[in-house]
Formats: structure tokens, C-alpha cells, sequence
């Protein structure tokens, strides 16, 4: 990654300035790179359409329309490929460029240079979301969430635990090419199982079971309960919680520069 530049971690000591200097030069890379822009901000939107070219309101079972139960399951897809995918391959490729070995004469630590490829990605699934949801309110009828707080800490909580997983990933895996392709592996059985493209109601009840086991499933499952006003369980909420903190203590302890 050529602009890295690393004006953000080459300097003495390490505060918040110096974490907002490399987070936004890393979120420019991001949505400079084509592939990962055009799938993080457009192929969703691509998707929405082709979900909701016949009509969004028409309703699923349990009564909730497809533009209702569509926009908070592709936010959740957003959320899975900026962080399972784009993220790992990013760090992994700054270890295999040597980026990340010039960094440890820095004082970055493992947790700083995870915070900021975290924040960077995070981000970047914000812009992919403000997208969806824009697209969906004005070209199909999109209706504002019943529980925005809730919307946000659970798309915030998701964001921490898939992130999470994906800095593990990041942390492990010696190659770009092969972080992608793990992550890849990992993030598009995840979304035809736990509900982030094909809507819950509609899947079998085994294929609900075996969603039920993947951590993107509480994500899904949280976002559109505050979108519809349902209530979030708090079983859910601390399901993304502990992955969270377990994959991401594993991530920094398996951390290799």
C-alpha cells in the first residue's frame, strides 16, 4: 500500500491525533482500492434492487414488508464484508509487504494498529449502510427504524464482534491472497445462513438451526428486532459482547508483526 505513508505511527508517542492521522489515510486506501469500494458501497445496493425490483411491500410471514426485512439484513452484509473480508486482507497484506514489520519500531502496539484498521473498516460500513438505507427510503418506501437507539448499538455491537473475528483472521493468516480467500469462505456461508440475504422467515427450520451457531446470526437477528421495534434480547446483545472480547483478546495474543 504505497500512500500508507505511516505519518500517523511514526511519530513519539501515540495519541488520539496519531489515530485519527493513520485512520483516515487508511480509509482513503480502502475506498481508493475498486474492488473493495465497488463491494462494500455498490454490490448492496445492486442486490437491494434485484430483492425489491417486483415490490418491497410486499409482506413476509410474520407480517413485516421485504424492504422492512431487506434493508436491516443487507446492512448486517455490509457490516460481514468490510470486516471479514476487506479488513484481514488488509492487515495481511501489510504483513506480507513488510508495512506492519516497520511498524513495530514505532510505538504502535498490536491493539493501536488493530483500533485503527478496525475504526478505518468501520467506516467504511457506515458509508455502505448510509447508502442502503438512503436508497431504500427514497426509491422503495423504506420506513424509519422504531428503535433507532437500539438499531445503532446493535449494528455498533455487530460491528465489534465480526470486526473482531476479522482481526483474528488478519492476525494469523501469512498472505493477502489467502486472508481473502479465508475470509471470503467464512463470510458467504455466514450470510445465506443467518439471515443477511435471505430473510429468516422464509429458510427451513434446519437451515435456521444450523444459522443459529454463526456469530452473524445475533447481528441480523438484534438490528431488524430494533428496526421493528420488537426488543433486543439481552442474550443476543451479550452473545456479540463475548465475541467480541474472545476473539478479540485472541487476535492480539496471536498478533504477529
Amino acid at each position: 500500500m504505497k500512500g500508507f505513508g505511516m505519518k500517523g505511527f511514526g511519530m513519539k508517542g501515540f495519541g488520539m491525533k496519531g489515530l485519527a492521522n493513520v485512520v483516515a489515510v487508511e480509509l482513503k486506501l480502502v475506498v481508493r482500492d475498486p474492488m473493495s469500494a465497488f463491494f462494500a458501497l455498490a454490490f448492496p445496493i445492486i442486490m437491494l434492487w434485484v430483492k425489491l425490483r417486483g415490490g418491497g411491500d410486499k409482506p413476509l410471514p410474520g407480517g413485516v414488508t421485504v424492504v422492512n426485512a431487506t434493508v436491516p439484513m443487507l446492512t448486517v452484509f455490509v457490516i460481514g464484508l468490510a470486516t471479514l473480508v476487506v479488513l484481514p486482507a488488509t492487515l495481511a497484506q501489510y504483513r506480507e509487504r513488510s508495512v506492519l514489520k516497520r511498524l513495530r519500531a514505532t510505538p504502535a502496539s498490536p491493539a493501536m494498529v488493530f483500533a485503527a484498521q478496525w475504526t478505518a473498516h468501520l467506516l467504511l460500513a457506515v458509508l455502505g449502510t448510509a447508502l442502503l438505507i438512503a436508497v431504500g427510503a427514497v426509491g422503495f418506501g423504506l420506513d424509519a427504524p422504531v428503535d433507532l437507539a437500539g438499531v445503532v448499538l446493535a449494528w455498533l455491537l455487530g460491528a465489534l464482534s465480526l470486526g473482531a473475528i476479522g482481526l483474528l483472521l488478519g492476525a494469523i493468516v501469512p498472505s493477502g491472497r489467502a486472508a481473502t480467500v479465508i475470509g471470503l469462505g467464512v463470510f458467504f456461508p455466514m450470510v445465506f445462513l443467518s439471515g443477511a440475504m435471505i430473510p429468516r422467515e422464509t429458510m427451513s427450520g434446519s437451515m435456521r438451526a444450523i444459522g443459529d451457531l454463526t456469530p452473524m446470526t445475533p447481528v441480523v437477528q438484534a438490528v431488524r428486532d430494533g428496526w421493528a421495534g420488537g426488543g433486543m434480547s439481552p442474550v443476543t446483545l451479550g452473545i456479540m459482547i463475548a465475541i467480541c472480547v474472545v476473539a478479540g483478546a485472541a487476535g492480539v495474543k496471536a498478533f504477529r508483526w
